[in-house]
């Protein structure tokens, strides 16, 4: 049986070499198997591919953060607070994603019939936003970088000037009342903080184990923010300074 499934992954891998992405249901005409089979394959031991909204990928590596790790940890959670998120969404209005595993559940969150505009710079994003078939999605390309699956602008005046989103979602590694929210790497910074000025309302979306937590990139003070949506209710000292900084809490 596991011989069976190294060779149906090494297939994909050679596929891979001529795409940057698979779906699934071409991927399991390619190997002769159900769509349910390959999803058992890639949700066992770790393996070189990913599926990531229902697009099969080569994963991604890196020392501090690993997009493919993290996308199966606390899932029941990300969904909880994204659905929470997605309760926000009106028709007609211009949505920032912003990186990471939460943001594709807040997508998929959002109903099918609701008409809206989708802004990223992910690739696990747009690919959630591709289901949606009454989404215009944006994706903000330039220098690809594997190991959050980001794509970083060479300049952020070719597109993002030109857009003045209604709602920024941002996800963060860490939120801490003095640190601010906090993110693994230096190169989201720049997407992040000019949704940070473009957008007209903003929504932190994180899981309870970001709480108390300070990572090495600062996006800036929670005060930033207009709302904070999580699972479950924060520690009373967040509390306290959402209450003070007329911070949302949803949770």
């Amino acid at each position: 049986m596991e011989t069976r499934r190294d060779d149906r992954i090494a297939q994909l891998i050679q596929a891979l070499k001529r795409t940057d992405k698979l779906h699934l249901k071409e991927a399991a005409t390619l190997l002769g198997v159900s769509e349910m089979t390959i999803r058992r394959d890639l949700n066992g031991e770790s393996a070189p591919v990913v599926l990531l909204g229902g697009y099969i990928v080569l994963e991604p590596r890196s020392a501090h953060y690993l997009l493919s790790d993290q996308k199966t940890r606390l899932v029941e959670e990300k969904r909880k607070a994204a659905r929470l998120a997605a309760s926000l969404v009106q028709p007609h209005q211009t949505l920032f994603f912003d990186c990471g595993t939460t943001t594709p559940w807040i997508i998929d969150a959002i109903d099918r019939d609701l008409p809206f505009t989708g802004v990223c710079y992910s690739l696990n994003t747009f690919l959630a936003l591709q289901e949606k078939p009454l989404c215009r999605a944006i994706l903000c390309g330039g220098e690809f970088h594997a190991s959050n699956a980001i794509f970083k602008p060479l300049n952020l005046e070719d597109i993002l000037s030109n857009l003045c989103p209604d709602i920024a979602f941002y996800s963060a590694a860490g939120v801490s009342v003095r640190q601010g929210a906090t993110c693994f790497n230096l190169e989201e910074l720049p997407v992040k903080r000019w949704a940070m000025t473009a957008a007209q309302y903003h929504v932190l979306v994180v899981d309870h184990s970001k709480f108390g937590k300070v990572r090495p990139a600062r996006m800036g003070d929670l005060a930033c923010f207009d709302a904070l949506v999580s699972d479950c209710c924060p520690d009373d000292e967040l509390v306290a300074f959402a209450k003070a900084q007329q911070i949302k809490l949803i949770y």
